[in-house]
């Protein structure tokens, strides 16, 4: 039976003329097919990738998609934002990581405002027993970055302080099969905390400390979108973080 749902036509004849098909588009962009059909029925993709498929067919963007005009409407992935980190109630983190069923994941410097919180601990080691996956990556302390960075909060060197005992906090879970740990020395832009396809992350701003810079609420709702892009740049320092035992002192 052929397929009478209009989508989005003028993508579709696009398609046609520069003779592409789903397939070669998905693998242009990185994408899962299952993404483009989503686009062709008539899904809005994320910007960089309404440009690059635009260049692939050799149209502007607003031939493809008329309705955008410059200025994005607001993602249906975003659930809250929040002037500031700590203005994030602690039910909310809570409720957070106890609803994930697969998958939980912490990238931050320090995270000390979890380490210390003992309902948090417990939470994460009760869903690690109960056989979700928990990734948790710290700043490594022993790397000039993460003194750099308490030197643009202006705490110096009570960034390794706080990261030294965060990792005093978070040893014990690493006694629970399923919690894994690391240490990264990358310049991290932003803070991410994950429960399966929900995140809070805190943007970082130059100047000041992560508390008190803001956060947003995501929730992915396919392989694209705003969620996808963090939860890529999680597994890309994942990649690169060194395990626990390249803590070489004060530990």
């Amino acid at each position: 039976m052929p397929d009478v749902r209009p989508g989005n036509q003028s993508l579709k004849r696009a398609l046609a003329q520069a003779r592409l098909r789903e397939v070669d588009i998905a693998t242009a962009l990185d994408v899962d097919p299952k993404t483009v059909r989503r686009w062709l029925d008539g899904r809005l993709p994320q910007a960089r990738h309404r440009w690059a498929l635009a260049d692939l067919v050799g149209r502007h963007e607003f031939d493809l998609w008329p309705q955008v005009t410059g200025t994005d409407p607001v993602s249906p992935e975003l659930v809250a934002t929040y002037e500031n980190r700590s203005a994030v109630p602690g039910a909310t983190w809570r409720a957070l990581f106890a609803g994930a069923a697969a998958e939980i994941g912490i990238l931050v410097y320090s995270g000390l405002f979890l380490a210390e919180d003992a309902e948090c601990l417990r939470i994460l080691a009760a869903r690690a027993r109960a056989g979700v996956r928990v990734r948790i990556l710290l700043g490594d302390p022993d790397d000039p970055l993460i003194a750099r960075r308490g030197g643009e909060e202006g705490i110096n060197e009570a960034m390794t302080a706080k990261v030294r005992n965060a990792l005093v906090h978070y040893r014990p879970l690493l006694e629970v099969p399923g919690v894994e740990l690391r240490l990264h020395a990358t310049v991290l832009y932003t803070s991410i905390f994950r429960a399966d396809d929900q995140l809070l992350v805190n943007p970082h701003v130059f100047g000041l400390a992560a508390s008190h810079s803001p956060a947003l609420h995501l929730r992915r709702l396919d392989e694209d979108g705003v969620t996808a892009t963090y939860l890529e740049a999680f597994e890309r320092v994942w990649d690169c973080g060194a395990a626990l035992a390249g803590v070489r002192s004060g530990v």
